[in-house]
């Protein structure tokens, strides 16, 4: 059996949050490091909320427990085609439950957005905000795929993730670093994504999955074979030890796959 994902489950989402915070540090830290920048990419749902509850609280002190936003670039795991102020906006989302509350101590991150004058055209918009990925990571030279600092991520009660759905012939990119989709079985219809090779190619990948709605889903994921070829099985699998799931007890209720006790 190869590597598996690392999966970690708390009492609740404070315990959960002091944890993730910790472990966004670690990948803060080694993505300055290597390159003097954290490059991350960011979903939506609840997890810029759980996200904001790590990162913002004040800091234990000691080095081991800053967040320096001025070194961060964030991308967009999967936007919508809407405008930046829209109900429906990853962007918007991250900008109320986490960018427009960071203090002024903790810098301001470079946050980047899709190009708004492409929401009609899907292709182009994807294509646009690949460019901005080429930009940041194949700068200096060509690189076949971008290697994300940390990529966090949620899982859908379908197992998607990103606006990577179940059976969906985006889950056979393998070439697009940010591709289209016009069909999203969850409204809306027209996104963009990183594709599945991008996710799994990161250096560390978290997902934030919270409630008792998730424990089916986890199940299957965990411990069928069937889940293995769902979105979150398909990360957990090219992805293996990089992986790491940050749970609550009501998420994991009944799932049999072994829960690892600490960082």
């Amino acid at each position: 059996m190869g590597k598996q994902p690392n999966l970690y489950a708390f009492d609740d989402i404070t315990s959960l949050a002091s944890t993730l915070r910790t472990y966004v540090i670690q990948c803060q830290n080694a993505g300055f490091e290597r390159h003097g920048l954290f490059k991350v990419a960011v979903s939506g749902g609840s997890l810029p909320s759980t996200l904001a509850q790590a990162l913002l609280k004040p800091s234990q002190g000691g080095s081991e427990d800053v967040v320096d936003f001025t070194q961060w670039e964030i991308f967009f795991a999967d936007e919508r085609a809407v405008p930046l102020d829209h109900a429906d906006s990853n962007y918007k989302l991250l900008k109320d439950e986490l960018l427009d509350k960071i203090p002024d101590e903790l810098g301001q991150p470079n946050v980047h957005i899709i190009d708004v004058k492409y929401l009609d055209d899907v292709q182009e918009l994807a294509d646009q905000y690949q460019d901005a990925l080429m930009q940041s990571f194949a700068a200096k030279d060509s690189v076949k795929l971008p290697i994300f600092d940390l990529l966090l991520l949620g899982c859908g009660p379908d197992g998607h993730t990103c606006s990577l759905f179940p059976n969906h012939e985006l889950l056979r990119e393998s070439d697009a670093w940010v591709a289209p989709i016009e069909d999203s079985p969850k409204p809306p219809a027209k996104r963009i994504t990183l594709s599945l090779p991008v996710v799994t190619h990161g250096n560390k990948i978290a997902f934030v999955a919270t409630g008792a709605g998730k424990k089916d889903i986890l199940k299957q994921i965990f411990d069928t074979e069937e889940g293995r070829s769902l979105p979150c099985g398909l990360v957990n699998e090219g992805g293996a030890e990089k992986v790491s799931w940050f749970t609550d007890s009501s998420a994991v209720e009944g799932v049999g796959f072994p829960r690892r006790g600490s960082l």
